[in-house]
């Protein structure tokens, strides 16, 4: 739960679990998290016995953004099977995926995102390149979800 505290958080302290349907649980040392959004659409709606030369905004639908994931590449193949449930048409391959951003000793979470309903939408590899010997190969992941829970 979110702390209340007059200093920002750093964007650096977060943790990943990726929770599928089908049990177990992927944890990720990803270095990057993007995305994290919520989208609500609004329709103009004006009666024609309304005084104000204006319509309303009445809302409809809302929605999360697309999530983006990247980790270093490591020997674990389960994002790409995942991946590749989800391409084979399994619509049990949902999965939960909790972002926690924690504090800077690690000590405690302080905020908290739930993506429902998660599925990949999109896997980039590495990029591989003679140069650049320090460089790390690093794998993305799109996630796509039907909701966003922020606590």
């Amino acid at each position: 739960m979110a702390t209340l505290r007059e200093d920002p958080y750093g964007p650096f302290n977060f943790k990943v679990t990726i929770s599928p349907g089908s049990g177990g649980e992927f944890r990720g040392g990803f270095s990057d998290c993007s995305g994290l959004s919520s989208e609500i659409t609004y329709a103009d709606y004006r009666e024609g016995t309304d005084a104000a030369n204006r319509p309303r905004k009445v809302p409809l639908m809302y929605k999360a953004g697309d999530v983006t994931l990247k980790r270093g590449l490591i020997a674990s193949l389960d994002l790409w099977n995942w991946v590749v449930a989800v391409r084979k048409g399994n619509m049990q391959a949902r999965a939960t995926v909790v972002i926690e951003l924690l504090s800077e000793d690690h000590a405690a979470t302080v905020a908290t995102w739930r993506l429902v309903n998660a599925r990949p939408s999109k896997w980039t590899g590495p990029t591989l390149a003679a140069k650049g010997a320090s460089d790390v190969a690093m794998e993305e992941l799109t996630l796509v979800c039907e909701d966003l829970e922020y606590e």
